[in-house]
């Protein structure tokens, strides 16, 4: 089975890098190989205290945490004020009091592509989400206005569309196989037909730093997808061969996830929601013809090489069963 290694980095040597939503699952990966570029890089955070595990990844005082609550343009100007590059990860899957779609997605990004332009920032890297053009969810609405948004300020930044993101800590894989765990059956909600070509988080972070390293990535879009399509029946499967916990599997159509759906909007992170399910209506795919991670000198990582690493954790006996029962 062959593993993951890292290409070779750029040098940010003497540059600031200043990157929106550092904290989350894709941000911690960027930041990590941020650090090795020689960079000095501040994380972006409505909490500093949430940043300092970051700390580790550099040297004496080059990651640096910066409180913000994103609410106005003038902070975000000064969050960006100084920077050489600047990257937003920013994202929700849930809309709350302070964080709607509109808000994370379209409004916060316009803050960030004006105040880039205005302090003549070399670089904006800003991801997004594949199938964004098609889907008719808020999510993706709000993505794509986002986007355009940037681009009318900021034509030369550069945009990346990951599918569904893969890695230890990813709500993905993870949440399914919490779900087999403790539940007897689980749901095909459309019949598990919706595609999806998921992408590893390091090949992620490897674009964001591919794209860095070369001006001809600017004003571009990039569509990031794993080596395999496969649909969401076939996902679930995949994650039972790993976690040794087969599950038989409901056909669920979409008209009865939605009823359920709305019982648990009830829930502080309801495990799914209405805006969730229009979204599985389009395929989270690369497009035709778009520009991949391969048109950035990535070699895309596939689900064998590191699943078995982290989905082990939920086999009978836990991660070490095998090796007792030897």
């Amino acid at each position: 089975m062959e593993k993951y290694s890292m290409p070779a980095l750029p040098s940010l040597q003497g540059q600031t890098v200043t990157v929106f939503g550092g904290t989350g699952f894709i941000g911690r990966y960027i930041i990590a190989r941020l650090t090795k570029t020689g960079a000095v890089v501040r994380v972006v955070t409505r909490h500093k205290q949430s940043a300092y595990f970051l700390r580790t990844n550099g040297v004496v005082g080059q990651v640096v945490p910066v409180s913000s609550t994103y609410q106005t343009a003038a902070e975000i100007e000064r969050d960006v004020a100084g920077s050489s590059i600047v990257i937003n990860c920013l994202g929700t899957l849930h809309e709350g009091k302070n964080s709607t779609f509109t808000h994370v997605h379209t409004e916060v990004p316009k803050w960030i592509a004006e105040a880039c332009a205005r302090h003549n920032v070399s670089r904006l890297i800003h991801l997004s989400a594949v199938g964004v053009e098609k889907s008719q969810s808020y999510y993706a609405k709000s993505k794509l206005a986002g986007e355009q948004e940037i681009l009318s300020v900021y034509p030369n930044a550069t945009i990346l569309r990951p599918s569904v993101v893969f890695g230890s800590e990813d709500k993905f894989f993870n949440m399914f196989a919490t779900m087999a765990k403790y539940l007897p059956v689980l749901p095909l909600i459309g019949g598990g037909k919706t595609r999806f070509q998921p992408v590893f988080v390091g090949d992620v972070a490897d674009a964001v730093l591919a794209a860095l390293a070369s001006t001809a990535t600017q004003g571009r879009v990039y569509e990031l997808g794993g080596p395999e399509v496969l649909s969401f029946k076939e996902v679930l499967e995949r994650m039972f061969k790993e976690t040794k916990r087969p599950r038989p599997l409901m056909s669920v159509s979409w008209g009865l996830a939605r009823i359920k759906a709305s019982f648990m909007n009830i829930l502080p992170n309801p495990p799914i929601t209405n805006d969730q399910i229009t979204s599985l209506q389009t395929d989270s795919v690369v497009g035709a013809g778009a520009a991949t991670l391969k048109d950035l000198g990535v070699t895309a990582t596939g689900l064998d090489s590191i699943l078995p690493d982290y989905l082990n954790q939920y086999r009978p006996g836990g991660r070490f069963a095998d090796k007792k029962r030897a």
